[in-house]
């Protein structure tokens, strides 16, 4: 969606003291490049990491820290009240701490009393700080209170530290913050427990050592479902081929692959041990017989006939085996299907049919070309149930529709698994 084609809205960035407190200035460039209306209120912690010149340039607003500030303007209560969004990064363990318990000592804390908008937490501190019971108790608390608290992504952190606790990549923050503007309810922490393997992108089949067949999936469908299951609590893996999508989702595990071959293995494998299986990945129907040693030249007469083969049917086999016992008979396998009207049907009629074939829970039917599906932000479609039930998913960004999927999937779920 255009930024032209977006409303306009007033989202709240609350900054915390800590490090990673620099990273937020790319998250509030990115809600003040698409169009909305950014004030930043950060903790007097965060601006001795980053100044308030800085926050003031990019938002285009000033900056407070104190209720004593614009006392006429009452601005710890009016700059909750009129926020469509509130987003607080880095949410430090203090500063949940405090949120989780109603304290209302500074301004940002005193307009977390008074939002009734969406309330994004993003986390940042030492593993040791993230695990500890008093942390859990206050996450479990702001959820509790209606907060979306963000899963924090492994990695680097200060000094020589590295582990779960560091801040999301900005642009992750951004979708899911623009996800809660589009869908207020769109993650719910009811996936606590559940495992979750997706495939995403495409497959590479190589012709010689320069040269493949494949497809333009970008995978970005496939990593927003993860990235929407692991907000939403599950234990997610993506099974990735080749993909465009800019970053990995935080807390999410990524085990990479080429050929179709290789995704067929590695799902078949985790897919024993997962409650849910979602095939988001375009998978190459071909493969060469024979791979070349060396590059294939072009030669006078042009390049000789390449003979193919048929890739195996991932999602088929994968139903096989539920059938079979090898993958436990409660476990949901979802389908996606990349589908062009022609003489013999629509789009919709070829996903009914698809359906039928593979014999899965539910299948998600986009229709691709033009434009369409493939290395965009926005996808839409329908989801397809193996009971009959048809459910058209408007146009939206591929995160909202990961987020409907999702709701679809958490129904079939067996009782005992999340929350």
């Amino acid at each position: 969606m255009s930024n032209s084609a977006r409303p306009r809205r007033r989202i709240l960035v609350g900054v915390g003291g800590g490090i990673a407190a620099y990273k937020v200035c790319s998250v509030i460039r990115h809600f003040t490049e698409a169009g909305h209306e950014v004030r930043v209120v950060p903790t007097e912690a965060a601006l001795r990491f980053v100044g308030a010149a800085t926050f003031e340039a990019l938002s285009g607003h000033p900056v407070s820290t104190d209720v004593f500030d614009d006392v006429d303007q009452v601005a710890h209560v009016r700059l909750g009240q009129g926020a469509d969004l509130v987003v607080v990064a880095p949410a430090t363990a203090d500063l949940m701490a405090r949120a989780a318990s109603g304290r209302a000592d500074d301004l940002l804390t005193a307009s977390l009393l008074t939002v009734r908008c969406p309330v994004l937490f993003v986390p940042a501190m030492h593993t040791e700080m993230w695990d500890h019971p008093a942390t859990a108790a206050n996450v479990a608390t702001l959820r509790a209170h209606g907060a979306t608290v963000m899963t924090p992504a492994s990695g680097r952190l200060t000094g020589t530290d590295s582990g779960p606790g560091r801040l999301p990549d900005p642009q992750e923050i951004s979708l899911i913050g623009e996800l809660l503007l589009e869908r207020p309810d769109a993650l719910p922490y009811d996936l606590a427990g559940v495992r979750v393997v997706i495939s995403a992108g495409g497959t590479r089949e190589p012709l010689d050592p320069v040269r493949f067949l494949g497809n333009h999936s970008s995978g970005k469908q496939g990593f927003a479902l993860a990235r929407a299951a692991a907000q939403r609590g599950a234990t997610v893996t993506v099974v990735a081929g080749s993909t465009a999508d800019p970053g990995d989702p935080a807390g999410v595990e990524i085990v990479r692959v080429a050929t179709a071959e290789q995704l067929a293995v590695e799902m078949t494998k985790r897919s024993a041990e997962s409650d849910v299986v979602i095939m988001a990945a375009a998978v190459a129907d071909f493969r060469p017989v024979a791979v070349a040693d060396a590059k294939i030249k072009k030669g006078q007469d042009g390049p000789a006939p390449i003979e193919l083969t048929t890739n195996p049917d991932i999602l088929r086999g994968l139903v096989e085996s539920r059938m079979a016992g090898q993958i436990p008979a409660e476990t949901v396998i979802v389908g996606f299907a990349a589908e062009t009207g022609d003489e013999t049907g629509g789009v919709l009629d070829h996903g009914r049919a698809k359906l039928a074939r593979k014999g899965c829970d539910l299948l998600v039917v986009n229709a691709v070309g033009d434009g369409k599906a493939f290395g965009t932000e926005d996808n839409t479609g329908w989801l397809l149930s193996a009971n009959g039930a048809e459910t058209a998913l408007p146009l939206g960004s591929k995160t909202l529709m990961s987020s409907r999927i999702l709701d679809e999937v958490r129904a079939l779920v067996p009782d005992g698994r999340g929350a």
